[in-house]
This record gives C-alpha cells, structure tokens and sequence, in this order.
C-alpha cells in the first residue's frame, strides 16, 4: 500500500496549493504536520505563479493499492 501525505493551502490569489508527500511515518501527528504546513507559510518555501502560500486548508493522508498484472 502506498501512502501519500497531501498538505493543501491557498495562495495570494485564492488559488488551491496541494503539495504532496510519498510515504509519511505511519505515527505522524496533525500537530506536526500543522506546524509543517505554517513553517512553509512563515518562511515562504516555495512560490507559485498565482502568488505565496498564505493559508493552511487542510492536510490528509490518502492511501492506495495496486496490484501488478504481468
């Protein structure tokens, strides 16, 4: 099973921002991805074309199997 971490937040513009994370710890906390997510905004990480990160939305691990049909 693959897990993926999602961490979404709005931009200047009002925009969707989802940055992704393959396989986070299986204990990881709302708290520590929270303060993860208000760290990006703080120090202004990574930029997009529709302007800075400046919201937190929402944070969600999603998980999905696959099975290999050779």
């Amino acid at each position: 099973m693959v897990k993926t971490l999602e961490m979404e937040f709005r931009n200047e513009t009002g925009k969707s921002v989802v940055l992704r994370m393959l396989e986070p710890k299986d204990d990881i906390t709302l708290a520590e991805v929270h303060a993860v997510m208000q760290n990006i905004i703080a120090k202004n990480i990574f930029s997009t074309t529709s302007g800075d990160l400046v919201q937190v939305v929402e944070a969600r691990i999603l998980s999905n199997d696959s099975l290999v049909l050779a």
